[in-house]
């Protein structure tokens, strides 16, 4: 496991296992231990049924571990309950997904000042103010009232990212952010994270099948059949 002096979340010896005490109960993770440091870029590869969407939706606090330990922040997570956890994801991650997930019916700025409303109720002048910056940031400022069906599947990436990131997270997962798009766009979408991570200096999970996106992320993380096979420097990824 690689050590961070700065560490935002750290994984422990995490198994995850389903069906529990039943006679097809499936261990899914082996142990798993690594670190994120503020900052970070990290990518995290493995085969089809490695385990990877089940670790990040641990990290993601949406499923609980078996067993082991989780920390976000120092702040162990196994033991809070549904509530706790819902706000420990609403005030430390943000989520990008390979299918968007927009409201249809909504803006881009609306859907962007969403995760203000389900964390505070309301969205303030000053947060409408910020979903537009973001917005602009992502080249749509142009584009703030066309609803996602008015847009390329590039554009709602790009909603989607500034909806993960408005509110500033400490973390980012990004699940295959680039898997539903042709090869330039996922260039355009991945050349946009990295330039939002380079100004907000917020730490990313990246699940990624494609080598070329990991060797351009500064870590990678490699899960094979529930394990951490390796963890390097991306410089050590194959182009």
């Amino acid at each position: 496991m690689r050590t961070n002096a700065s560490r935002l979340i750290e994984l422990v010896g995490v198994h995850k296992s389903y069906n529990l005490g039943m006679p097809n109960e499936a261990e899914v993770l082996h142990g798993v231990s690594f670190a994120i440091g503020r900052g970070e870029f990290v990518a995290l590869i493995g085969p089809s049924g490695s385990g990877k969407s089940t670790l990040l939706n641990i990290v993601g606090l949406l499923e609980r571990l078996t067993a082991g330990s989780y920390r976000i922040q120092g702040e162990e997570t196994s033991g809070l309950d549904d509530a706790g956890l819902t706000l420990r994801r609403r005030a430390v991650l943000g989520f990008v997904f390979q299918f968007h997930h927009l409201l249809p019916a909504f803006s881009a700025l609306e859907n962007v000042t969403l995760p203000a409303l389900m964390r505070e109720g309301r969205v303030t002048p000053a947060q409408h103010e910020r979903a537009r910056a973001m917005l602009a940031a992502v080249g749509l400022g142009n584009d703030l009232h066309k609803r996602p069906g008015e847009l390329s599947g590039g554009m709602q990436q790009r909603v989607a990212i500034a909806r993960a990131l408005v509110l500033e997270p400490p973390l980012v997962l990004a699940d295959e952010p680039t898997g539903n798009l042709d090869r330039a766009a996922s260039d355009e979408v991945f050349v946009l994270l990295r330039r939002m991570h380079a100004e907000l200096q917020t730490s990313f999970l990246v699940v990624t099948h494609d080598p070329r996106l990991a060797a351009r992320c500064d870590r990678v993380i490699e899960l094979v059949d529930g394990s951490i096979e390796s963890d390097r420097f991306a410089a050590t990824v194959p182009e």
